[in-house]
């Protein structure tokens, strides 16, 4: 996983950025629960990011 230096909350439209490369996948858990769903990370750039679909 990439040292992420922006995160993302999104909905429609952003599901395919263009240009992300080492594109993962990470499930995670919060003391509050678990998010929408899974948070994908991955360069844009050069530049380390997260994104969250709503």
């Amino acid at each position: 996983m990439p040292q992420v230096k922006v995160g993302v909350i999104g909905g429609t439209g952003l599901y395919d950025i263009e240009g992300l490369t080492d594109i993962e996948e990470v499930e995670v858990d919060t003391p509050f629960g678990k998010p929408s769903d899974a948070i994908i990370t991955g360069r844009l750039e050069g530049v380390g990011i997260a994104f969250l679909p709503r």
